[in-house]
């Protein structure tokens, strides 16, 4: 995961071309933030799917993120709540959802270790489109080259561009 003193990066697959003010269209639904680039690579086929040919990097100020986290509800059960009716519930009124995918390697092959998405909805997609966004850029000729490297077979090279991603230092009590 990228991060600074304030903020957290976060990879986000668009359309084909990013217009303006793209980012409410985040309200509609589940948005789901990736803080792992090559995860994202994985998702969008290297800016290649359909519907996905621009990727963003976008930062998030870390008080949010630290909120999405605080207020989020695991998108699948897991038996640290009472029983799976509970986690329903929780679920249900939960504006964010954590889900825990195998990180990726440069071949986009699932790795031993898992990374982070973040789905946010209601409260959690309004703030993201409204407080927490410092920055949007669009990182696709960025994405488009390392998997040229990759392709050619040049991993050193393409690894050197690769965005710098450390594990998330967690607050304390979380």
């Amino acid at each position: 995961m990228a991060t600074s003193s304030s903020t957290v990066r976060c990879w986000l697959h668009s359309c084909q071309e990013p217009p303006a003010g793209r980012i409410r269209e985040v309200e509609r639904g589940l948005t789901w933030i990736k803080p792992s680039f090559l995860w994202m690579m994985y998702h969008c086929g290297w800016a290649a799917k359909a519907g996905q040919e621009t990727v963003l990097a976008v930062e998030i100020g870390r008080e949010g993120f630290e909120w999405a986290l605080g207020n989020a509800c695991s998108s699948s059960y897991v038996p640290v709540h009472a029983d799976r009716a509970e986690w329903r519930r929780r679920l249900k009124r939960s504006p964010a959802r954590v889900q825990w995918d195998p990180e990726r390697d440069l071949h986009l092959r699932a790795l031993p270790y898992r990374s982070l998405q973040l789905g946010l909805s209601g409260e959690a997609a309004r703030r993201y489109a409204d407080e927490w966004t410092v920055s949007i850029r669009d990182v696709t000729p960025l994405a488009l080259e390392i998997h040229a490297l990759v392709r050619d077979g040049d991993l050193d090279a393409a690894r050197r561009l690769l965005p710098v991603e450390r594990p998330y230092p967690a607050t304390a009590g979380r």
